[in-house]
């Protein structure tokens, strides 16, 4: 495992992380909101077994990265590139998890020739009114926030991210109200457990700006064409996803070409089980 850092071209940081084989299979992994270079599978093992080096980066705001006010989705895609610039990859498999799901998107949208294959894992979608009355309770309220300004959307998290860093589990599993039973068995699993808690805590470490800035550029008009995107694409999502709704999904994979949707009957932690499959999958491409 490698944790370092890079200076940007703008001057800002990106901290960025490896797990598995150094010569293994380069993967691009865009983690969830919010989330941390620290997010991993507990069993690294897999990595060594699929021969897949998981390469990884704080976003702005995140972790030890420096923030970058007012972002939208398409900067980080770029920041990515700029990062495997720095690690003398050319092309990569990619994937992007829950609010991650966008910006591998437009990683391929905007990077296409870099981009060998990606895979989307219950990504984040537009949503509309019926797709909101049916989410989490924080998820549903961050919306609103969002649509209405930075400020309402900050002010909205700075009270979560106290209670997810006094408590990580208690705390996530507070948010989780309408998680269906398969993702309450997989908040239980100790592995689980430990991998989320190192990676809250260091995500939302520095403040909950980042985190607001991340909230509004999911939620308002993305700054890039999902029609854009014609790498090899599979989408992964959770057929009782209260986080991101399938039903959004489908509306927005109306608008791109080739995407091969796959679905379980299960939630929004599902690919915690699958991990092993989603990522074998993926190299294969």
């Amino acid at each position: 495992m490698r944790d370092e850092r890079l200076t940007l071209k703008d001057g800002r940081t990106l901290a960025w992380r490896e797990y598995g084989p150094p010569d293994g299979r380069p993967v691009l992994r865009f983690q969830g909101t919010p989330g941390s270079r620290m997010a991993h599978h507990p069993h690294e093992d897999s990595y060594d077994k699929l021969n897949a080096r998981i390469i990884s980066f704080d976003r702005p705001g995140y972790g030890a990265s420096t923030r970058l006010p007012g972002r939208g989705i398409a900067q980080i895609a770029d920041d990515g590139a700029e990062l495997l610039d720095h690690l003398g990859l050319d092309v990569v498999h990619s994937s992007g998890q829950s609010g991650g799901g966008p910006h591998v998107l437009a990683f391929a949208a905007r990077h296409p020739h870099r981009a060998r294959a990606i895979t989307v894992v219950v990504g984040a979608a537009p949503l509309e009114q019926a797709d909101i009355d049916a989410l989490i309770g924080l998820n549903r309220d961050a919306y609103y926030a969002a649509r209405e300004s930075w400020e309402a959307e900050h002010r909205l998290l700075v009270p979560v991210r106290e209670q997810l860093l006094a408590d990580p589990l208690g705390g996530f599993k507070a948010i989780m109200d309408k998680a269906p039973p398969a993702d309450v068995d997989v908040m239980n699993d100790p592995d689980w457990q430990r991998v989320f808690v190192d990676d809250i805590r260091e995500a939302l470490r520095p403040n909950a700006e980042g985190w607001a800035d991340e909230g509004v550029a999911l939620t308002n008009d993305w700054d890039f064409d999902v029609a854009d995107v014609k790498t090899s694409t599979v989408w992964w999502h959770g057929e009782h996803d209260a986080n991101a709704p399938l039903s959004a999904v489908r509306r927005l994979l109306e608008k791109m070409e080739g995407v091969e949707l796959r679905t379980w009957n299960a939630g929004h932690l599902e690919s915690y089980r699958r991990h092993d499959e989603i990522l074998s999958e993926l190299l294969s491409r």
